[in-house]
């Protein structure tokens, strides 16, 4: 590739560059704003804060905008100019969706293992109000109100105790959530007490212990798998830790992965070799947890 080509694309990815970052800290015209309010007949109007405060301000906007894969488009862009190819950025639009859908399993685990510790929560809340004396319905009203991460199937529920509704078939409906199959137990409890007279506060108090039990093994093997899970994305990351050496040694790994046909080959097949080898042994490990 001649200098004057590699140096236009070179410019044109530093302009991709400078646009990006214009979105991501506001826009041209906030900019623009925020200059005609700092300069008033060519006087700047206040010292305002100190350079370290607004490096500080700018990186947390710049940290609330992006998301996990929002750093690969960034990631792109930065090697794109280092490299002075259109290749790593496009690299890092193809990995926004993956990234994304990684995110987005995450805040599904997460909200999962909330919903779990609502209806722990919600168990022995309810124990509680029974042995305080409180009739059933209104027990549930009160310890239902205090755990609020029951999700949309809580209105439902309040409804039932207040109105003597169907309560198990509300718990029931509202088991099938993700996180929530102890409200199945709950609503055999609450059948159990009803329709036998048995002891409602000796049931959720056997019930809470259970799922407090199933939890706490599901946080150990976590914590078990935690480290076959580090030590995948580790090797996964040691290709970037050889071009981090290369490039330290002057080898200048980049050119030769992206302008020449060999290194373009190794980039493509060594990245569907690591993308399938992570995948793989992600799914070890999920496989486990599952199990």
């Amino acid at each position: 590739m001649a200098v004057g080509e590699m140096s236009g694309m070179s410019f044109g990815v530093a302009m991709v560059c400078v646009g990006a970052a214009a979105w991501l800290t506001g826009g041209w015209e906030s900019g623009a704003r925020r200059t005609r309010l700092l300069m008033a007949g060519g006087e700047v109007m206040g010292a305002g804060p100190p350079p370290w405060e607004k490096a500080l301000v700018g990186w947390r906007r710049l940290r609330g905008r992006l998301r996990v894969e929002g750093w690969s488009l960034v990631a792109g862009l930065v090697i794109s100019v280092v490299g002075a190819s259109v290749v790593p950025l496009l690299l890092g639009l193809a990995g926004v969706p993956l990234l994304g859908r990684v995110r987005r399993a995450a805040e599904a685990r997460r909200e999962l293992e909330r919903r779990g510790d609502a209806v722990i929560g919600l168990c022995g809340a309810l124990a509680g109000e029974v042995r305080a004396g409180r009739q059933p319905g209104e027990a549930l009203l009160r310890a239902a109100r205090e755990s609020p991460g029951l999700g949309e199937a809580q209105a439902v529920v309040l409804a039932a105790a207040r109105f003597g509704g169907d309560v198990p078939g509300a718990l029931t409906d509202a088991a099938r959530q993700p996180g929530a199959d102890g409200l199945v137990g709950l609503a055999a409890c609450w059948r159990v007490a009803v329709d036998r007279g048995a002891g409602l506060a000796a049931g959720l108090d056997r019930l809470e212990g259970a799922l407090r039990a199933e939890r706490d093994q599901r946080a150990d093997l976590r914590a078990q798998l935690a480290g076959s899970r580090s030590t995948a994305v580790m090797l996964a990351g040691l290709p970037v830790l050889g071009l981090l050496l290369g490039t330290a040694l002057g080898a200048d790994p980049l050119h030769v992965l992206l302008h020449t046909g060999p290194g373009l080959a190794c980039l493509l097949i060594g990245g569907v070799l690591e993308g399938v080898g992570l995948w793989w042994a992600l799914r070890i490990v999920r496989g486990a947890e599952a199990a």
